[in-house]
């Protein structure tokens, strides 16, 4: 367990929930992370599979 907590620690915390709850990668990108280009979020994230990209289109338009 980590002893001290940052602020950058809560903004990761709070991205990867986001990410984990079908949040569009463009509103984790744009609001939360303040990317201005999508690429650097998903090299930040890592590379998102394909069952997790259909799950968040499917929020989006479903």
């Amino acid at each position: 367990m980590r002893e001290k907590y940052t602020s950058h620690y809560a903004k990761l915390t709070s991205v990867g929930y986001a990410s984990r709850s079908s949040t569009p990668l463009g509103i984790v990108s744009k609001v939360l992370l303040r990317h201005s280009a999508l690429s650097t979020t998903q090299r930040c994230l890592g590379k998102i599979s394909d069952a997790e990209a259909m799950r968040w289109i499917d929020n989006l338009y479903g």
